[in-house]
């Protein structure tokens, strides 16, 4: 605990709350800060000025967790400097991971608090930044823990979930925002664990969705993002497998969005209908973020995907037959057990034929509880760097290519950014509709009007390229 401070427990307590991960963390944060909000806690940016620090943690990938720990660790020493911080709290999915775990090796945490502690948020943090000890929970499989059967959601009972859902409260002003539709992932691949901590996969319900989403219009939002585990298995266990299909209108025509993007798509569930939806609705972005995750048959198949490079090839074909200025982005990871040179060689040759506006690579790391564990035939931590760096080259290459493709094409631009900086030209930048939020580069515009603000939206016209990042002009 840090040092005796004016009594925050009965005099307005103070809360920062620091975000680490994707954002589906992002929503929970905020979902916890309407929570904390409505009891009376006051939030603040600088956690040196706060009660209570509440890390929300990102427990996919070695570096995450790293990360994750790494924060914690700093919110301590802050906190051990003498600052009015009484507790730092560590939440989130390394938190629900490890639960105890965590709590034992990690001392400088003062609690470790699991999804289901969310519920009673306040009361759970006014008790640790009192000196009441917290008893860590035992990690178990969400998955069974969660019904998948609609009819055990009947209408006015509690709905199973890994985080709050009534209260929100935003932790930013910016014009985009991430809107939760599912929670949780059915699907087994070989090298994921999200599901056994976020647990089987759970649809909101439409109208939950769409009054979320006028309360962020409300809010000053003008893009939504929707963001789940695995966004075309929205609506299954609702027993309509072409439910986003029906939503997306209704979610663009919500008063204020400009602009709707889906996120997080699995091109082995994806659909004529979906791919037309999306491409055909007034107000979604032509954006696809499929996660192929690498192109080798074999590959996948040890990953437990389907799929492979002919699949691949087709599905990107009908998305652009659909909508040819169509942006597609991907994740791939590369090093997975047994890949060998020739798999390697068919992943970049992929890439190659793809051309995909953005591409994370990332290096296969063994993650607890997976299946992948016990695989044979790992590669080095030396020969996995080394083929992260080759497919990371090239895919830099690829991406940049295609962004210069852009160059002479129209785009409409959401205002992100404005810096009238004195001595120097105007900067004003955001994204275009291929473009997804703080991944897939950002367009610049030159000539742009005195009185545009943030938020608005601009169509303008590519001139340059630099990497993905694009510039454009407003047509005069």
């Amino acid at each position: 605990m840090g040092t005796p401070y004016a009594d925050p427990v009965t005099s307005s307590p103070r809360v920062a709350l620091v975000t680490l991960g994707c954002a589906r963390n992002e929503v929970d944060s905020e979902e916890l800060a309407g929570r904390l909000a409505a009891d009376g806690w006051e939030l603040v940016d600088d956690a040196a000025d706060a009660d209570a620090v509440l890390v929300n943690t990102c427990g996919f990938v070695e570096a995450a967790k790293k990360d994750s720990i790494d924060t914690l660790i700093a919110a301590a020493d802050q906190r051990d400097s003498g600052s009015r911080t009484q507790a730092v709290v560590a939440v989130g999915c390394l938190a629900e991971r490890y639960g105890e775990q965590l709590a034992a090796e990690l001392p400088e945490a003062d609690a470790v608090l699991g999804f289901d502690d969310y519920a009673d948020i306040s009361n759970r943090l006014r008790r640790i930044v009192a000196g009441e000890p917290h008893v860590p929970h035992t990690p178990s499989d969400r998955r069974k823990l969660l019904p998948i059967s609609p009819t055990e959601r009947a209408v006015g009972a509690p709905e199973p979930r890994s985080g709050p859902r009534v209260l929100r409260r935003r932790l930013d002003s910016s014009p985009v925002a991430p809107l939760k539709i599912a929670s949780g992932c059915d699907r087994r691949c070989s090298f994921c664990a999200i599901p056994s901590f976020r647990g089987s996969f759970v649809s909101r319900r439409p109208t939950d969705v769409l009054e979320e989403a006028a309360w962020l219009a409300s809010q000053g939002v003008r893009e939504l993002v929707l963001v789940s585990e695995n966004s075309t298995s929205y609506g299954k266990d609702l027993g309509d497998l072409r439910l986003l299909e029906s939503v997306l209108p209704v979610l663009a025509g919500v008063d204020g969005i400009s602009r709707l993007r889906v996120s997080y798509l699995q091109p082995a569930e994806m659909r004529t209908t979906l791919i037309e939806a999306i491409a055909g609705t007034e107000g979604v972005a032509d954006y696809f973020d499929l996660s192929f995750q690498h192109a080798s048959p074999t590959v996948l198949r040890r990953m437990r995907r389907f799929g492979g490079t002919d699949d691949f090839l087709a599905l990107l074909e009908s998305v652009r037959a659909a909508s040819p200025a169509a942006g597609v982005r991907s994740n791939v990871i590369v090093g997975f057990p047994g890949e060998t040179e020739a798999d390697l060689a068919e992943l970049a040759a992929f890439l190659e034929s793809a051309r995909l506006d953005a591409v994370g690579v990332f290096g296969y790391s063994d993650e607890d509880g997976t299946e992948a564990v016990g695989h044979e035939g790992k590669l080095s931590d030396g020969e996995i760097r080394a083929r992260v760096e080759h497919i990371t080259t090239l895919a830099e290459e690829l991406t940049s290519q295609r962004a210069e493709d852009r160059i002479g094409e129209q785009v409409v631009v959401l205002i992100e950014s404005i810096d009238d900086g004195v001595g120097r030209e105007r900067v004003v930048e955001g994204r275009a509709a291929h473009q997804g939020p703080e991944v897939d580069g950002s367009v610049t515009v030159h000539a742009v009007a005195v009185g545009v603000a943030v938020g608005d939206m601009v169509t303008a016209v590519v001139v340059a390229s630099s990497g993905v990042d694009l510039v454009a002009e407003v047509a005069g």
